[in-house]
């Protein structure tokens, strides 16, 4: 019998069929929990990209008449399809990106609910008319596609991360030229497969993993051709694809970086914000936009919120996501694991006391243990950028305005997390806490309902919820003398 690994195409999807690169190129897929090549996938080139691109605005014009029930239809036939395949998509996914069985589980659940979801938004696409307050014309005011998209996804939720973007595409009518991250791209072409199967047409999503994203991206970003671009990834890569979009003023959203605060006050529940802090932090091994960064807890229960959190983290066990009790996988390659290891260092360095974890293990593959670090001196690395990995850095305050200013003490904007048995607090620190969003209570925001995405340099637009769709959506105002 043959493994997800070997059922998977390993070609380019364009124009509905599947095709070598034109260089004939491959690039390898790793396993981070043993660093072994699990297989070797198609590497896009600038001319595939090029014929992608010619698919998707070929494409474009029928698609867009396409009835709104015929595309809802098509989503819903993927979700179910999906869903029959959990456990085949989430070893696809442990394998390629390391997380543990029971984790990918639930992003196959989570990446599914996008295209439930956007199924359902697809046929609720609605327009205006009335009289204008002159009295002298009739206006009508329609949705229209924005057109061809180029759809940029991370390594890290590979699955949820195509769902989202490509589920609201397909619902307003845009076609897609998809180009997944070049360690994960093997449950993107698992989901082109499905939805090949679901009755997509031929043209309207076209996938090209890629080792040089560059020359692939910039000349689709200044042709002209490309229309929108929606992107999931670092915000200093975000930035340079926003300057290369001003070129042809290309619609864009971005959901760039994060750097959450997860503020604990005095009268906060323990129990709660540990269980909190445990989600909001080894989710996905804190390889995550979302995952809390930087601890701030009262002086007064600081102490007691520390040991049970280092007990918690203490006690996860690590290993290979395909092994069964393991909390936490490998992260995603040599690189971050070194990030990570230099980040604790540093703060070390500068006087912090390690509780839990700390030690880089020897062996195969990419892992590094959950750690808890108090007495962390705010100028330390860590605290200025994105740690994406297992590490929960705890400084302490003791009043409501100064834990505000640390927590916006920073260039992103994209979550907060806010732990008290005070209403009134919380929806008063809630709306001080310059972020896109703010569990209270909670360490998981992320829902194919709600509205995701941050300010300041956490990027542009929103992402799911019923504002996910307006980002693939024009206006057309039409004026009719009455």
């Amino acid at each position: 019998m043959s493994t997800p690994i070997e059922r998977v195409p390993k070609r380019l999807f364009i124009a509905g069929q599947w095709a070598d690169a034109a260089s004939g190129a491959t690039m390898p897929v790793e396993d981070p929990a043993t660093g072994q090549i699990l297989c070797h996938v198609a590497d896009a080139g600038p001319e595939d990209g090029r014929r992608a691109e010619e698919a998707a605005v070929a494409a474009q014009e029928e698609w867009a008449r396409t009835a709104p029930r015929a595309r809802s239809e098509i989503l819903r036939r993927a979700y179910d399809i999906i869903i029959s395949r959990t456990d085949e998509l989430a070893l696809l996914m442990t394998s390629e990106m390391g997380k543990p069985l029971a984790e990918a589980r639930g992003e196959v659940a989570y990446a599914a609910e996008f295209f439930r979801w956007f199924s359902e938004e697809a046929v609720r696409i609605e327009g205006a008319y009335g009289t204008l307050p002159d009295g002298r014309n009739r206006m009508l005011l329609m949705r229209r596609p924005v057109g061809p998209c180029l759809l940029i996804t991370p390594w890290n939720f590979p699955l949820a991360m195509g769902t989202r973007k490509i589920g609201p595409a397909i619902a307003a009518g845009c076609t897609m030229v998809l180009k997944p991250a070049p360690q994960t791209p093997l449950s993107t072409l698992a989901l082109a497969a499905i939805l090949q199967e679901a009755g997509l047409p031929d043209g309207v999503l076209n996938v090209v993993p890629t080792s040089g994203p560059g020359a692939l991206v910039e000349p689709m970003l200044r042709g002209g051709r490309i229309r929108k671009l929606s992107f999931t990834g670092s915000t200093q890569v975000g930035r340079t694809l926003l300057t290369q979009c001003a070129d042809t003023v290309v619609r864009t959203s971005l959901e760039l970086g994060g750097n959450a605060p997860f503020i604990v006050f005095g009268d906060a529940d323990l129990d709660v914000a540990v269980d909190g802090a445990m989600v909001a932090k080894m989710r996905n091994m804190g390889e995550a936009c979302t995952a809390a960064n930087r601890f701030f807890v009262h002086t007064s229960v600081a102490d007691e919120f520390a040991a049970r959190l280092a007990e918690r983290m203490g006690s996860l066990v690590v290993g290979p996501g395909t092994e069964p009790g393991v909390d936490v996988g490998p992260l995603i390659d040599q690189a971050g694991r070194a990030k990570v290891a230099d980040l604790v260092a540093d703060a070390v360095e500068r006087g912090a006391k390690v509780l839990a974890g700390g030690e880089t293990p020897d062996g195969p593959g990419c892992f590094y243990p959950p750690t808890v670090l108090t007495g962390v001196d705010p100028g330390s690395r860590l605290m200025g950028t994105e740690i994406f990995g297992p590490v929960a850095a705890v400084l302490t305050f003791d009043d409501e305005d100064e834990v505000v200013r640390a927590a916006n003490d920073t260039e992103w904007g994209l979550v907060a997390y806010v732990f008290t048995r005070d209403l009134s607090r919380a929806l008063r620190v809630g709306e001080r806490l310059e972020v896109g969003m703010v569990g209270l209570n909670t360490g998981l925001v992320s829902n194919p309902a709600a509205p995701f995405g941050g300010v300041k340099q956490s990027g542009l637009g929103r992402e799911g919820g019923r504002v996910g769709i307006e980002e693939f959506l024009e206006y057309k105002y039409l004026a009719i003398p009455a």
